[in-house]
C-alpha cells in the first residue's frame, strides 16, 4: 500500500518540534508511522503571499492533513488580516478542505481548544500526541 501523502498544519512558532518529531519518526524504520511529506520546509520569507503560495502548492500535492492541535491553535496572529484567518493553521485547514482533503487530527494536549475549521470535517482523532494514537488516526483516515 502506498504511503499516504500528507500535509501537516502546526503553529510553526509553538509546535514545530512535534512536527520534526513526526517526520523524524517517519524516517526511522523502526517507526510504526509511515507517511509522505508534503509539508513545506521552513520558508524562507516574510511575505504573506509568498509563504500563501508555498503553503496552497504543498497542500494541492497532498490528500490528507494532519492537524498538530497544540494550545495556541486558535491564536490570533499578528497578520491574520493578511492572511485572511484568524492564524495559519485556520487558513491551511480551510485551503486543504477546499482541496478535498480527508483530516487527521492530534492533541498536543487534551485541554486544548479545537480549531473551529476543524469542526465538522470527519477527522480522524488522537487524542493524545502518542506514536500509537497517531498511527491508528492515520490508518483510519
Amino acid at each position: 500500500m502506498p504511503k499516504k501523502k500528507i500535509f501537516i498544519s502546526f503553529d510553526y512558532d509553538h509546535d514545530k518540534g512535534y512536527r520534526y518529531l513526526l517526520s523524524a519518526l517517519d524516517a526511522n524504520a523502526g517507526s510504526d508511522i509511515e507517511f509522505e511529506d508534503y509539508t513545506p520546509r521552513d520558508i524562507q520569507s516574510s511575505d504573506i503571499s509568498v509563504i500563501k503560495a508555498a503553503l496552497a502548492r504543498k497542500i494541492r500535492d497532498a490528500d490528507y492533513t494532519l492537524v498538530i492541535v497544540g494550545k495556541h491553535a486558535n491564536s490570533l496572529h499578528p497578520d491574520r488580516e493578511e492572511i485572511g484567518e484568524r492564524n495559519w493553521q485556520w487558513w491551511e485547514i480551510l485551503r486543504a478542505h477546499a482541496e478535498k482533503h480527508s483530516f487527521i487530527a492530534s492533541l498536543i494536549d487534551p485541554s486544548n481548544t479545537l480549531p473551529a475549521p476543524l469542526l465538522g470535517k470527519g477527522a480522524k482523532w488522537a487524542h493524545s500526541f502518542r506514536v500509537d494514537k497517531i498511527v491508528e488516526a492515520i490508518e483510519a483516515a
